[in-house]
């Protein structure tokens, strides 16, 4: 199995007055690891990559990269629409001691599946690590179809897929046409992946698990040992907190949650707004329910 698998944080950036704060940065890594959080994923989405900076981008990066020390490993958020910015931030990850890269399609150009094809394969060309795709319509607009997907998986170092798609289907049409045994699925969505790892998924890159690291792991521990039973009574507990990271726009209820565990401030980037006082609400007796404060 790849060594990405299982449950995989993508995990926030913390913030302090506005500032990368570097210290709750490094004991949230500490942290997932003692939690048994299985991969770290920084500078995604989740991390506000949009908004930051070229210098914190690569820092949080060296941050998790060597806090980590190879005990679990880091496939560091390198994706840009720009594939020139997306060679260097992947360049700069292999520095820091990354083990693999994420990639988001090229998000706001729209470029037909030819064009992605294209991105892909010249940041492919250009640099050393592994690269999930990360294929998120729903944010990008345009949509990594299973063909094209197929044809990068011919690439050696294109080794596997975030789908946060949301179509269950997605990965049985990918893998009639993938044979590679060393291609990984993964889930982009937290409320779908126990049904995705029926799929043919070994893991996901969970959100929630920035809140309930412990309880993630154990749920996708659960599924690769095909116990679909006991996958689906964990699940049905975790739906709740699932929903609510997104109930308003992400990060903040991932961070806010996170402020409760006492690992950073709740603060965000604009354009996200911290939490509203009615979804803060929420989150707290959702997290004292499951018993996680």
């Amino acid at each position: 199995m790849n060594k990405f698998h299982s449950s995989l944080v993508a995990l926030v950036t913390p913030f302090k007055n506005g500032k990368l704060d570097e210290q709750a940065l490094e004991r949230m890594v500490e942290w997932h690891i003692e939690q048994g959080t299985n991969a770290i994923v920084p500078t995604g989405t989740t991390g506000e990559s949009p908004t930051l900076s070229e210098q914190e981008h690569i820092r949080v990066v060296e941050i998790v990269a060597s806090v980590a020390k190879g005990r679990v490993p880091v496939m560091a958020g390198a994706g840009s629409n720009n594939p020139i910015e997306a060679v260097k931030y992947s360049q700069e990850a292999q520095k820091a001691g990354a083990d693999g890269l994420l990639h988001v399609a090229g998000y706001y150009n729209r470029p037909n599946q030819e064009g992605l094809y294209n991105h892909f394969k010249f940041v492919h060309d250009e640099t050393d690590l592994p690269i999930f795709v990360y294929n998120i319509p729903g944010r990008a607009i345009v949509n990594v179809l299973p063909e094209t997907l197929a044809k990068l998986a011919e690439l050696p170092r294109i080794v596997g897929v975030k789908d946060a798609t949301g179509d269950l289907a997605r990965p049985w049409l990918e893998r009639q046409l993938i044979r590679r045994p060393d291609f990984t699925w993964l889930s982009g969505e937290d409320a779908t992946q126990v049904s995705y790892n029926v799929s043919g998924g070994v893991g996901c890159i969970s959100v929630s698990a920035n809140v309930a690291p412990r309880l993630l792991a154990k749920l996708q521990e659960l599924t690769l040992n095909n116990d679909y039973v006991s996958a689906k009574e964990l699940q049905d507990k975790l739906m709740k907190l699932h929903g609510l990271m997104f109930k308003e726009p992400s990060p903040a209820g991932a961070k806010y949650a996170c402020s409760l565990l006492g690992l950073c401030s709740a603060e965000t980037r604009l354009p996200i707004m911290s939490a509203s006082a009615q979804l803060q609400a929420e989150i707290k007796q959702c997290m004292q329910e499951l018993e996680l404060i």
